[in-house]
């Protein structure tokens, strides 16, 4: 697996086609894509939107066509992206609660949950995860990146 940098376009549109009720689209973006190096195939994606430079929030929606692509290189560009080089202090993930192995990933990798009733519609609770940089700079994932045994 591979990043794809500098397709904002077609990697946000992508992520958007895998998610329910995204059809829209995510507006004023950035995203990464990661590309199967077998295939050459675009296989995830993540986009990071509604940056609210204020409080230092952005949001990220993310998909993928394998569960392949979360390599530890993935998971680090993932996060260094708007803690290191955008300057967030706070990441926020919107989740179905049906989607159990994305709320199961969230939450190993630190993401505080709260839950939602209905908050994909009326028949469909969900999550809203955040993420601060300190608790990621705290991470198991992190500890090699900021000198930490």
């Amino acid at each position: 697996m591979r990043l794809l940098y500098g397709c904002t376009d077609q990697v946000s549109a992508f992520v958007a086609g895998l998610i329910p009720g995204c059809e829209a689209g995510f507006g004023n973006c950035k995203a990464l894509g990661v590309v199967d190096d077998d295939t050459g195939e675009l296989v995830a994606g993540m986009v990071f939107h509604d940056w609210q430079p204020g409080p230092g929030l952005i949001q990220i929606s993310s998909a993928s066509t394998t569960p392949r692509w979360l390599t530890a290189e993935v998971r680090h560009k993932m996060f260094s992206y708007p803690f290191d080089e955008v300057g967030c202090q706070m990441v926020v993930l919107q989740v179905s609660a049906a989607n159990e192995r994305m709320v199961r990933i969230a939450k190993a990798f630190g993401f505080t949950p709260h839950f939602i009733e209905r908050m994909r519609g009326r028949n469909e609770d969900g999550y809203v995860f955040t993420l601060t940089d300190d608790a990621w700079r705290n991470s198991k994932f992190t500890r090699k990146y900021h000198g930490q045994a």
